[in-house]
């Protein structure tokens, strides 16, 4: 069996006041791409399973139609509750500010991102997917990103978006907040930390960094 890459994605559609939300297309697309490419199986699973819900925001006229294309492999996702460890070299936790919602308090996805890290497997997650690590422990009861160099969509750059008052947390306060050490770029820069086999970047134009920089460690 060749090598193969668990993407977990939110199932969550809807912010307050009737905005819809999800996942942002091109952080999932182009990671999704480039794995293949690189002849990496993909296993795509979300906490319900099903379908994982693409943000509006997120496809516009001008998106790239192999972008639009991999939606299809969003469209029936596998339930994370039958999900294991030992098939798989990484996790990969794409963004969108669904994952904000659903992804930290998911204490499947807590299991397996402890098991990934304690294993020395890669832990990777970009711009809201980093959401997904807040909840998360080590077996010593430590946050996972407690005293490592942690990126992750920023404040300021939530500020810009307008939609601060839409989220249940300011991603980059709760990361800082649970020790780790954040490290900022100036705002929609592409952005990558990589502390051991954890790997983090900070918006949507870091996605293909984040996914070079795991293919490197990797050897591929």
């Amino acid at each position: 069996m060749g090598k193969k890459i668990l993407m977990v994605v939110t199932n969550h559609a809807d912010m307050k006041e009737g905005k819809k939300t999800g996942i942002w297309l091109s952080e999932f697309a182009e990671a999704y791409l480039t794995f293949l490419e690189k002849g990496y199986g993909i296993t795509v699973a979300s906490p319900k399973g099903g379908a994982g819900p693409v943000d509006p925001g997120s496809v516009d006229d001008q998106t790239p139609q192999e972008i639009l294309d991999a939606a299809k492999h969003l469209e029936n996702t596998k339930k994370l509750d039958g999900v294991t460890t030992e098939d798989f070299e990484a996790i990969f936790l794409p963004g969108g500010h669904g994952t904000m919602f659903d992804l930290p308090q998911n204490e499947k996805l807590r299991q397996l991102l402890r098991e990934f890290y304690e294993a020395g497997k890669f832990v990777v997650a970009v711009c809201h997917g980093p959401a997904g690590l807040v909840g998360a422990t080590l077996s010593n009861g430590q946050p996972l990103v407690a005293g490592k160099r942690v990126n992750a969509f920023t404040d300021r750059e939530e500020s810009e978006t307008g939609l601060s008052s839409y989220v249940p947390f300011l991603l980059e306060s709760r990361i800082r907040d649970l020790g780790a050490i954040f490290v900022a770029a100036p705002n929609w820069s592409t952005h990558v930390e990589v502390d051991g086999n954890l790997i983090t970047g900070q918006n949507p134009q870091s996605t293909l960094a984040v996914v070079n920089a795991l293919l490197n460690q990797l050897g591929k």
